[in-house]
């Protein structure tokens, strides 16, 4: 379980319980001021958002640059920022595990993927899938592979968000819950993706400028000097020198395989990311974006390093953030607290109010970009391609994805306090394990593989979803400590390892085996897909504004 539960607090989904804190008015003045600013951008964005290109991919317009921050706003949870900081603050070196798994997964992006994506795609990653494949069977398995990972994704959001704000803010859980809900509704609905690119970029700077003052204040502590820091850290810390050491967080072969499956290949399939390649005018663009967001997301890493055995260093050793009678280690409000209460030792009150303000800046943007994949799954690929043939007209489809908005952002709110209680590290193991099984798998074959049919793609795909969820249910997390049974029928934390062989396995048997008409005619159009994923003759453009 210390897999699964780490797991979770890095990507935000169990914020270990947190108890309420004092009202603190600094960071309830300085998000309002966030929002504030947020809703006079979509206001703005409303205006430019008349077609489907501008709704789902803000019409192409954005640069390598701009959405290489709106991926990196995209990618940096709340507790990817308080989580990994907590992991290092508690287990060391270790701690990076995480962020090292994650940040891996950007090179499989930006050398197999982007290029090919923007090429062939429109608006989502089920538009590659079924550029040659039955448009039918095809879309709707991309769209449902999208729909679990969005809702099981928004729910840890949700749930953290309620946790986070109760932990910081003093508010009550149920109103930070319908205060996300409701504000990411409103992003959505009216601004598309141009409000939540751009809620993305201030968020992403924000998050950026933050981490950097707090660890450019431990640096200067230390008269920037790593080695005195480490020294200080080893003394202070019960774990001593075992700190500079991996093997604390992951001793089994087996889960840390696993998990660095789980990370790397689920982050190339998660809807939300995959959908940023197509608000970039050309393929280029597109390298350009990966390029940045994975300078961006390093370099945001390397803070949460510094940040960690900083407050190691300093809130450790400070009684007053310390929880009397207790662990050497325990901080009041939670262990996730590392990195707030770090803000407060280097800037005070004002600075641990902005800190706070921008931790839940990051869940709005995270959850804005989560719901404009799920609602593009439903109204474009259900709605206009499967219900409608091909045949909804723009407006139709634009509508469907408002709804679609409001219907999710209801489902998350909801979720979200169904699951207040619950331990939900399962959800996100959950999230990147379907990600990794069933979305990525298709997507790769559907690129690189004349041999693929539909058959093959939908059955493979299904089966590695299947099992990720079945593994997942069955593993200690779910079948233990949700479920009281005394033993897990499956051994292990994460099923990537067993299910995403398996989605690739069966796609190339059943595609094998698939010898209809319509697959032969399948094969045939992979040379002229072939090329316009490489060349980008006929791909889509960039909307004039």
């Amino acid at each position: 379980m210390a897999l699964l539960g780490t797991a979770a607090l890095a990507a935000g989904a169990d914020m270990g319980g947190a108890t309420k804190q004092p009202t603190n008015w600094h960071a309830i003045i300085m998000f309002v001021i966030f929002v504030g600013a947020t809703l006079g951008i979509t206001y703005w964005a409303a205006g430019r958002t008349k077609t489907a290109a501008d709704f789902y991919a803000a019409g192409g317009g954005i640069t390598g640059f701009q959405n290489g921050l709106a991926i990196a706003g995209d990618y940096m949870s709340a507790a990817s920022f308080l989580g990994i900081s907590a992991l290092v603050y508690g287990s060391g070196y270790d701690g990076l595990i995480f962020s090292v798994g994650w940040l891996v997964g950007w090179p499989i992006i930006l050398f197999l993927i982007a290029e090919r994506l923007r090429n062939l795609g429109k608006y989502t990653f089920a538009d590659v899938c079924g550029y040659r494949l039955a448009r039918m069977p095809i879309r709707t398995f991309a769209a449902t592979g999208s729909l679990i990972v969005v809702i099981f994704y928004l729910i840890g959001q949700m749930v953290g968000a309620g946790q986070l704000i109760k932990l910081l803010f003093g508010m009550d859980y149920v109103y930070a819950v319908m205060i996300v809900g409701a504000l990411m509704m409103v992003y959505v609905t009216f601004g598309g993706m141009v409000a939540t690119t751009w809620v993305q970029i201030i968020k992403a700077c924000l998050l950026l400028g933050g981490a950097t003052f707090i660890a450019f204040g431990v640096m200067s502590h230390f008269g920037f000097s790593f080695e005195k820091m480490f020294v200080k850290a080893i003394e202070v810390h019960p774990k001593k020198t075992a700190i500079m050491a991996p093997g604390a967080l992951v001793t089994n072969p087996v889960d840390a395989i696993s998990l660095g499956m789980a990370l790397m290949f689920g982050t190339a399939g998660l809807p939300h990311i995959l959908m940023r390649f197509f608000t970039v005018p050309d393929a280029r663009e597109a390298r350009k974006s990966v390029f940045y967001a994975t300078g961006f997301i390093g370099y945001f890493y390397i803070l949460t390093f510094i940040i960690g055995f900083g407050a190691i260093t300093m809130v450790a050793t400070n009684p007053e953030y310390l929880v009397k009678g207790v662990g050497a280690l325990d901080l009041k409000g939670g262990n996730n607290m590392a990195a707030v209460w770090l803000a407060h030792a280097i800037g005070g009150n004002l600075f641990l109010g902005f800190i706070s303000a921008v931790a839940f800046a990051t869940i709005l943007a995270v959850v804005s970009g989560l719901t404009l994949a799920g609602a593009s799954a439903i109204s474009h690929d259900l709605y206009a391609s499967v219900i409608m043939h091909g045949h909804a007209t723009e407006g139709k489809e634009v509508t469907v994805s408002k709804i679609s908005s409001i219907g999710l952002g209801v489902i998350a709110v909801l979720l979200g306090l169904i699951f207040e209680k619950q331990n939900v590290a399962f959800i996100v193991a959950l999230t990147f394990s379907v990600a990794a099984s069933a979305n990525f798998p298709v997507l790769v074959l559907s690129m690189f593989w004349g041999g693929l049919t539909t058959r093959g793609a939908v059955l493979g795909g299904v089966i590695g979803l299947l099992m990720s969820v079945i593994m997942v249910v069955l593993s200690k997390a779910v079948w233990v400590q949700s479920f009281g049974f005394k033993e897990a029928l499956f051994p292990f934390a994460y099923p990537a390892l067993f299910s995403v062989p398996a989605a690739f396995f069966f796609s190339w048997l059943f595609s094998v085996l698939d010898n209809s008409p319509s697959a032969q005619a399948e094969r045939a159009a992979f040379e002229a897909q072939a090329i316009r994923s490489e060349t980008g003759l006929g791909a889509e453009g960039a909307a004039s504004h």
